[in-house]
């Protein structure tokens, strides 16, 4: 990373921080205050998984900021809609707002798919985080969200996720065959053209589907989260770290709940998410780096490291399907412009 770049993003850090104590000075006065607005988000994350455990805090912080003025009830995955739903249910007012991955709405528009989820194109979450927020992602992924009745607050990340394999992956070559769970969309796209043979299920099911080898692979969620759930005692050769798949987390509440807020709210909102964001990459890095730890002194378990060619080969598969997805709409082939500007002026292209 170079250091412009570790400046940025250091100082939106502080920013983000100094924006908190700021309005948390501001609205201590009022603390004891009745809630004027009690929402109900909906994750994409089973309770007691690590993201939804730092989106709670989220929750309760908002509250503190805001003097008691707002409050947020965080749900789990299917709590009250499946997580392909969400975006209906808040833009009808079922829900107020949502924290999860658009590519569960690829259906609905390929953008979706695009923007949550541009495989192969980020090696580090903190890239993301920056093209998001300061050089124009969070205003197109708005200009594609508003019309559908949302808006988003701001965007978060969980980190490069993790492959667990029954199979050992040491080459893009190994890909060939491999019943791998994958979403639907771009991801799907990518790792057809790579020779996978995708499969679409809920992440729900990931456990089962590998127990019983029902797919040899799973393009699922970020290492320590595989650990704990103990998917490395039957998928052996997890890959570590990440070579493919970095997920958007959009934090997004019904537009007409976010139109009639005051600015000061709106602004607690926007603070909070930040915060949020870079807490969650810090946190998830850390289990990440225990989890490797505990999982390199059991010998049944081999962590495979894909070499930096096979990287450049994979990316190189997911590039073209960039230009595939670019066609698809006027959104998707701004994000594409937009995106590989990014990249190429920062060396990553």
């Amino acid at each position: 990373m170079t250091g412009s770049k570790t400046n940025r993003i250091l100082a939106g850090v502080c920013a983000v921080a100094m924006g908190a104590l700021a309005t948390t000075a501001l609205t201590a006065g009022s603390a004891l205050a009745a809630a004027e607005y009690s929402w109900t988000f909906q994750t994409s994350e089973t309770n007691g998984e690590p993201q939804f455990e730092i989106k709670k805090e989220w929750a309760q912080n908002v509250k503190t900021m805001s003097g008691g003025r707002i409050e947020i009830e965080i749900l789990p995955v299917n709590a009250v809609v499946p997580a392909n739903q969400t975006l209906d249910a808040v833009a009808a007012g079922i829900l107020q707002g949502h924290l999860t991955d658009p590519s569960y709405f690829s259906g609905k528009d390929p953008a979706f798919g695009m923007i949550g989820n541009l495989v192969g194109a980020w090696g580090d979450p903190l890239e993301f985080l920056e093209y998001m927020k300061y050089n124009g992602g969070d205003e197109i992924y708005n200009e594609l969200v508003e019309p559908y009745g949302l808006h988003l607050i701001g965007s978060a990340a969980t980190g490069l996720e993790s492959l667990p394999s029954s199979k050992p992956i040491r080459s893009v070559d190994d890909l060939k065959g491999l019943k791998l769970r994958a979403p639907e969309g771009m991801v799907y796209d990518i790792f057809s053209k790579a020779g996978a043979t995708p499969v679409n299920l809920p992440g729900s099911e990931v456990y089962t589907s590998l127990e019983k080898g029902v797919i040899d692979a799973a393009d699922y969620t970020v290492f320590a989260t595989n650990q704990a759930q103990g998917l490395h005692s039957f998928a052996k050769y997890p890959a570590y770290p990440g070579f493919h798949s970095l997920p958007m987390v959009s934090v997004s509440i019904n537009k007409q709940i976010w139109d009639g807020l005051p600015d000061d709210l709106k602004k607690i909102l926007e603070v909070s998410v930040d915060s949020m964001a870079y807490e969650m990459v810090a946190k998830l890095k850390q289990r990440d780096i225990k989890a490797v730890a505990e999982a390199r002194k059991d010998p049944n378990i081999e962590i495979i490291d894909l070499p930096a060619e096979e990287r450049a080969k994979f990316r190189n598969i997911a590039r073209q399907e960039w230009e595939v997805w670019a066609k698809k709409n006027a959104i998707t082939q701004k994000y594409y412009d937009s995106v590989t500007a990014y990249l190429k002026e920062n060396g990553m292209m």
